[in-house]
């Protein structure tokens, strides 16, 4: 895949979990938390936070940054948990958070961390810590050999730049060409000084390296080496994570299936349509409605809504029975 999309909310399972449950035979919640330390993955961004091969993560560094808040805020608190990295090898929050103190500033997703926990994401979103593993989903730090090295000597600017947009595409695609842009867009959080490059070479890709074609007329484009009239045609049911490559795109979603899918998590209960974390349902390739997972008691308890025309035929419920046997082999919820 190249790059995988995290997210800590867990319904009933982290998003990367989702993801990988669909791709990966066997697949169990929490595998890739247990493995990472023996896998070639490091946590990182682009275009949003989650995981990536080293071999990708060449493409994004050496990453320049301006001053954070962090550094105006408490100036000499990224040379200490520089000091720490170096003395300790791998750094817990809590343990900088006792050894250096400092007060509470606001996360990237609205609530409250240690000021020395930001600076731990500081130096690892500029390649001067790594994610050597997490805790119960809490991430540990450690120094970047790899990330250092690749200051002294990164790679060609173009290969960065080419391989970044490539990669959006074979991971996305197919998909609306107005898409890929704000996947681009997007990517200049792992590319922050490069914005106007990355551009550039999303437009340049849009040109010379990705095949297109008008559908309703919609552009949707996808590497020119790829076959799409020979891709096998999906069977049976799925529930799709929220940031699934699948449906990741909701402008494409919206146009193929026939209806808007929203994420309803960060919504007000009272406003929302899907529920908290909706799971949209496939049958085949069609999305046929959406679904709602928890655990209560040991038991997966789901709560699914067939859009308008669907019927909820005997072998939807098969599908959708058999789907559910699989989620609770994912979850561990039966041997």
């Amino acid at each position: 895949m190249a790059f995988l999309q995290a997210d800590p909310i867990r319904a009933p399972a982290r998003a990367q979990d989702l993801t990988l449950m669909q791709r990966v035979r066997g697949y169990r919640a929490g595998d890739l938390e247990r493995l990472y330390p023996a896998l070639d993955a490091e946590e990182d961004m682009l275009p949003n936070y989650g995981f990536v091969p080293r071999r990708v993560q060449a493409l994004l560094h050496p990453r320049e940054v301006g001053e954070t808040r962090i550094e105006r805020e408490h100036p000499e608190l990224l040379d200490e948990v520089r000091a720490l990295l170096r003395e300790s090898g791998e750094l817990h929050p809590r343990e900088v958070a006792a050894r250096l103190g400092r007060g509470r500033v606001a996360n990237a997703w609205g609530g409250q961390s240690a000021a020395s926990t930001r600076a731990l994401d500081t130096l690892h979103h500029r390649g001067e810590a790594r994610v050597t593993r997490r805790v119960s989903g809490v991430r540990l730090y450690g120094p970047a050999p790899h990330l250092a090295a690749l200051r002294e000597r990164p790679l060609p600017l173009g290969e960065r730049l080419r391989g970044a947009v490539y990669l959006l595409a074979a991971l996305y695609a197919p998909l609306p060409e107005a898409s890929l842009g704000y996947l681009v867009s997007l990517s200049g959080f792992g590319l922050p000084h490069l914005r106007p490059e990355l551009r550039a070479a999303f437009r340049r890709a849009v040109r010379e390296e990705l095949h297109g074609e008008k559908v309703d007329g919609l552009r949707y484009v996808w590497p020119a080496d790829w076959d799409v009239s020979a891709l096998p045609a999906p069977r049976g049911v799925r529930l799709v994570g929220p940031f699934d490559p699948l449906v990741w795109d909701r402008r494409r979603f919206a146009h193929l299936h026939g209806w808007t899918y929203r994420l309803e998590a960060y919504t007000p209960a009272e406003k929302r349509q899907f529920g908290y974390y909706a799971l949209p349902v496939f049958q085949a390739e069609r999305a046929v409605g959406w679904a709602n997972l928890r655990v209560e008691g040991g038991e997966l308890r789901a709560d699914v809504t067939w859009i308008l025309g669907v019927r909820g035929t005997a072998a939807l419920r098969r599908g959708l029975e058999a789907e559910l046997g699989r989620y609770r082999r994912f979850l561990g919820l039966e041997g």
